[in-house]
């Protein structure tokens, strides 16, 4: 199988990093996480505020080095805007995307509320910051996977299924 670019995007959680690494290990791939990158440049102490486009930029250029070099890549990601899934799609020539959603707000919003950290000095959203989120419908099919009603495990596995028969 020659290398894919799996893009999983979705709004605070709705469990893109529980779903990304197993899934990760399962392709033997780099895991590119954006809100690493952008912990990082902040942690850096060179930019005068938190960067909003500058992490994404550093992952595009990630993903087209991983491919190019014949590595599969899962990377994650909000990517809540037209224009970061477009910058995604050309990253490389095979590129699946995955939107992760919660059904259950209930649930969405207990997983928001009770997250701890697990990258060091980021600070995670509020149930507030993500309902009031920007987030642009997506316009064009890819799949759409809901944690609400499948555990992480399974949403791996289906995920899996579709890169092996991309």
């Amino acid at each position: 199988m020659s290398a894919v670019l799996v893009v999983l995007g979705g709004l605070p959680g709705t469990g893109k990093s529980t779903v990304a690494r197993p899934l990760a290990r399962a392709l033997g791939a780099a895991y590119l996480r954006i809100d690493t990158i952008e912990q990082a440049l902040v942690d850096s102490g060179e930019l005068p505020a938190a960067p909003r486009a500058a992490g994404y930029v550093a992952g595009y250029a990630l993903a087209r080095d991983q491919l190019a070099n014949g590595v599969t890549v899962v990377a994650e990601c909000v990517n809540p805007l037209k224009i970061t899934r477009d910058a995604w799609r050309a990253a490389g020539p095979r590129v699946l995307e995955v939107e992760l959603v919660c059904s259950d707000p209930a649930e969405h919003r207990a997983r928001v509320e009770g997250r701890t950290a697990d990258i060091p000095g980021l600070e995670l959203p509020t149930w507030r910051d993500v309902v009031e989120r920007e987030y642009e419908p997506w316009d064009r099919d890819h799949l759409v996977v809901d944690t609400a009603t499948t555990t992480a495990a399974g949403c791996a596995e289906l995920i899996l299924r579709h890169v092996t028969g991309f």
